[in-house]
């Protein structure tokens, strides 16, 4: 409860900032049920070395740090971006010497808060193709299975487009790109290993893969369909000690913190859990296009 006030009350500080500098107009808030519980703040976790989990309680942002800079994944909704300012300073970081961003995938849920905290750092803004070009715009393509129920997102002016396994580097921190989408054309997997004084781990920070939509979107025969299919197989190529994902429930993320607190060690590494996280997706894609086929 302590330390749960104290990230309000550091959040509360942040937003002062934030908010002093120049700002979009206010967007129309969609409808979104989830968002509050989404929002909860939640004190910064160390996942192992040098990464940590600085996100709200609902919505991922991974902290990748370095005496030279560091590397912020995700940036939750646009009312995430103080918490997740907040928590990068409870951690014991500097806000200004986050030097990289970074997106999972731009729904507003996990790029909403990009913008803001892009000028709040000065951060260089990186992503796929398609991912640059909605962080750019603001606005998700025809060809996004969820396009027309999203809410926009602040645009980014400056936007590097990168490749499919380009690897970034910031000092000497290096997290390597993997396309994975079909939740998002541009969803985007990142890779890198983090070390500790005991061992080192390869992180796995695994897009988003569940087949949801809007009214009317078919996945059968999609160029969504190709990408899912093409990502599940190669989330199960990949080196994975320690998955964590977008939504942290998609991993058990807090089940395995808990089980850690309570004095197991090794709680959050799994070798086979990218390749069980493919399965589990692609099954239920199988299962979205069996009530396609479904008169």
């Amino acid at each position: 409860m302590i330390r749960r006030r104290a990230l309000l009350l550091a959040a509360i500080a942040t937003a002062a900032t934030l908010e002093a500098q120049p700002q979009r107009p206010l967007r129309a808030t969609a409808p979104c049920p989830s968002c509050a519980t989404w929002n909860t703040p939640q004190a910064p976790v160390r996942i192992h070395g040098n990464s940590w989990y600085v996100g709200t309680r609902g919505l991922t942002a991974i902290l990748i740090t370095s005496p030279q800079g560091h590397i912020l994944i995700d940036g939750g909704l646009e009312e995430s971006a103080p918490l997740i300012a907040a928590s990068i300073r409870a951690a014991g970081f500097l806000l200004e010497d986050v030097k990289l961003l970074l997106t999972s995938h731009v729904h507003y849920d996990h790029a909403g808060g990009i913008a803001t905290l892009q000028r709040a750092t000065g951060a260089r803004v990186a992503a796929l193709g398609p991912a640059a070009e909605v962080l750019r715009t603001g606005r998700t393509r025809p060809n996004d299975p969820q396009h027309g129920t999203l809410v926009p997102i602040g645009t980014v002016l400056r936007v590097t487009t990168i490749r499919d396994r380009d690897t970034l580097r910031v000092g000497p921190l290096t997290v390597t790109a993997h396309h994975t989408g079909g939740h998002t054309p541009g969803g985007t997997t990142w890779t890198w290993q983090s070390c500790d004084s005991l061992a080192c781990r390869d992180v796995v920070y695994a897009d988003s893969q569940s087949p949801i939509s809007a009214d009317g979107f078919r996945f059968t025969g999609s160029e969504a369909l190709t990408l899912f299919r093409a990502g599940h197989a190669r989330l199960e190529t990949l080196s994975c000690d320690i998955l964590v994902t977008p939504h942290p429930e998609a991993s058990r993320f807090w089940q395995r913190i808990d089980a850690r607190t309570a004095g197991r060690s090794d709680a959050l590494v799994d070798r086979e859990a990218c390749r069980a996280y493919a399965t589990n997706y692609r099954e239920q894609l199988e299962a979205r296009l069996a009530r396609e086929r479904t008169p």
